[in-house]
């Protein structure tokens, strides 16, 4: 398993940071975050924005596949993805993210990733296929 200690809190990404989340954990093919939205993250009643939501969960997969990575393979963009919002989060409330591989081939990875509050209840959701790049072997 890569070392990804030094991509923990803001991801590398200081939209990250500044809509409330920091990435808190990580394995083999797994990442989490806590979150709670900022009021940059919402609309000016308080909720957040579907497109915010897309940008955590898409961290999350990156993040996940990246540490499932060996050496300097890494992500290089996100091909597909999609996302569905099936509660209202608000500002100022707390909730938890993960991001897992789904699965692993030699040019993409597919993942997933998800959003829930304080109650473990599904928030949101998405899915996304990610192109990757390989350093080639040393010879």
């Amino acid at each position: 398993m890569k070392d990804m200690d030094r991509w923990l809190g803001d991801g590398g990404m200081a939209i990250i940071e500044a809509i409330g989340a920091a990435f808190d954990g990580y394995g083999d093919g797994w990442a989490t975050a806590s979150w709670t939205p900022t009021q940059l993250a919402c609309n000016p009643h308080g909720y957040v924005q579907a497109g915010v939501h897309s940008v955590l969960l898409d961290a999350a997969m990156n993040f996940a596949i990246n540490a499932s990575l060996d050496g300097r393979d890494r992500t290089r963009s996100t091909l597909e993805m999609k996302t569905d919002t099936m509660r209202v989060a608000n500002l100022g409330n707390p909730f938890t993210v993960r991001g897992e591989v789904t699965r692993l081939a030699k040019q993409v990875a597919y993942a997933e990733a998800t959003v829930k509050d304080s109650e473990g209840q599904l928030v949101s959701r998405a899915t996304g296929t990610f192109l990757l790049h390989r350093e080639p072997p040393s010879t």
